[in-house]
């Protein structure tokens, strides 16, 4: 469906119906008809715990803002991970291959017109506020992530092997041999340093001074995210969070050089014909969005509705996280990034960034705690992924309750469509139940469908409205106008 303005919260609610958005565009797959079913997923970020691939990227990212060193290839016992923009290419991209097209020559001549001359009207007497835009340096991060001062970051360097195999040495055994052996000596080490502690409790009287904090409590995101960077830190990286919709001032002066690094992107990572990423593509596809702005007093610093997260290296724009910032998540729409910098794996990178982020507007905004990562396809290895990010939950397509992943991937591997919940009993508590009641816009008047039905006998358009209630559910039927022509 178009959806021409809508509300947070609809979409917020339609999100977990198993809807998506790609620009004023709204789909929703038929799951049990489609040959690669596509399961809404979402990361828990308040349990979030990155994974060793994870914090390779990240520190990665830290060597090269720190000393500007660039890895060369992909270590060996780090997983090829698909990147997000990969996966939410493909949401786009099988749009396009089903063939779905909106066609809005369907929008009479006179509505469209008059919808454009609200919106010129809405242009001139709006006053944008740009006060809230968020910019978020590598520096405030910092602060916001640990709390502790500035430390200069010790990067471990692993002295290289020499050329020539040394006889008189024992010969190399695997890295993974060598960290369980190290894990076993540790573990041996805390059980007799345990049983050491043990005799002198019963020895010794209790000692004034309070006992040492234990070092080994495996990092936080925050903390390998925002780590202190030396001084004369080779680079710096800053991001900032700009409203796309309705376009701030931040965003409009920015618009040409971000423009210049999806279409760069475009034609290198998805190999677009130069004619094909045009700015109005871009525009449509991007930058256009139904979301109306929000703001409430409890809500994020810089609002509810649709942003642009603009990576800026040494003053110029790298890459760009397209995301909508929603009553109960983070939702993210896609990223593009300048191909010079793939070694930096910015797909996954990004979204770490972006967990971080939605735990950051969890603080003040408690409701707030989800990060939508767009759709989960088993079937297919570039959105396959997205199950890395662990906890996470999939979208139960029949009755729209969340399932965590791990009671899910089982069926997967048995049948691409499953129902998830596993109670026989459950039904769509949301569905609809009174279509009468579902709200329509005819003739620039709105109308129960029950009134309307009186006036448009016309059975095709009956079973259009039927599916549109079954889909969207009771609520979002009541709240949101469906226009009838």
């Amino acid at each position: 469906m178009w959806a021409h303005s809508m509300t947070v919260q609809d979409y917020q609610d339609l999100i977990d119906r198993g809807w998506r958005r790609s620009g004023k565009y709204v789909y929703k797959p038929v799951m049990n008809q489609t040959c690669c079913p596509q399961y809404t997923i979402r990361c828990r970020p308040l349990q979030f715990q990155p994974s060793k691939s994870h914090k390779k990227v990240l520190k990665k990212m830290l060597k090269f803002l720190a000393k500007g060193e660039i890895s060369k290839g992909n270590c060996e016992d780090e997983p090829m991970e698909p990147t997000a923009e990969d996966a939410v290419a493909g949401d786009f991209a099988l749009i396009n291959k089903l063939d779905i097209q909106c066609d809005l020559t369907a929008l009479s001549d006179d509505l469209r017109e008059s919808l454009e001359s609200e919106e010129k009207q809405k242009g001139k007497s709006s006053k944008r506020e740009d006060t809230n835009e968020l910019i978020q340096s590598q520096d405030i991060e910092e602060k916001l992530g640990s709390g502790e001062p500035s430390r200069s970051v010790k990067v471990h360097t692993v002295p290289k092997p020499g050329k020539g195999a040394d006889l008189s040495k024992p010969p190399c055994r695997k890295a993974k041999e060598i960290r369980k052996e190290r894990k076993r000596l540790k573990l041996m080490q805390q059980n007799r340093a345990g049983e050491l502690e043990g005799l002198q409790a019963q020895c010794e009287p209790l000692s004034s001074s309070p006992p040492k904090a234990k070092c080994n409590q495996p990092k936080s995101l925050e903390d390998l995210i925002f780590e202190s960077l030396p001084e004369n830190a080779s680079h710096k990286l800053e991001v900032r969070v700009v409203r796309s919709s309705p376009q701030s001032s931040q965003f409009k002066a920015t618009f040409q050089e971000s423009y210049q690094v999806y279409k760069r992107y475009q034609m290198v990572i998805h190999k677009d014909p130069p004619d094909k990423p045009t700015v109005s593509q871009f525009t449509r596809f991007l930058c256009s969005s139904p979301l109306e702005a929000e703001t409430s007093p409890n809500g994020p610093d810089c609002g509810y509705g649709s942003f642009h997260q603009q990576y800026w290296l040494d003053g110029k724009i790298i890459a760009v996280g397209v995301i909508d910032i929603l009553p109960h998540c983070v939702s993210s729409v896609y990223l593009y990034y300048d191909p010079d910098y793939s070694f930096l794996s910015l797909g996954v990178y990004s979204a770490l960034r972006e967990i971080a982020f939605t735990r950051h507007l969890h603080e003040k905004t408690s409701q707030l705690s989800y990060y939508y990562m767009g759709f989960y396809i088993h079937s297919c290895p570039k959105m396959k992924y997205k199950g890395q990010y662990r906890p996470s939950d999939l979208l139960c397509p029949e009755t729209y309750v969340w399932v965590p992943i791990e009671q899910c991937l089982p069926s997967l591997e048995n049948s691409k469509y499953c129902r998830f919940n596993q109670d026989s009993e459950a039904v769509d508590e949301g569905r609809s139940k009174e279509p009468d009641r579902l709200q329509v816009l005819y003739k620039k008047a709105i109308m129960p469908y029950g009134v309307y039905k009186k006036q448009q006998k016309d059975p095709r358009d009956e079973a259009a409205v039927l599916q549109y209630a079954a889909l969207v559910g009771q609520v979002c039927s009541e709240r949101m106008l469906l226009f009838r022509n």
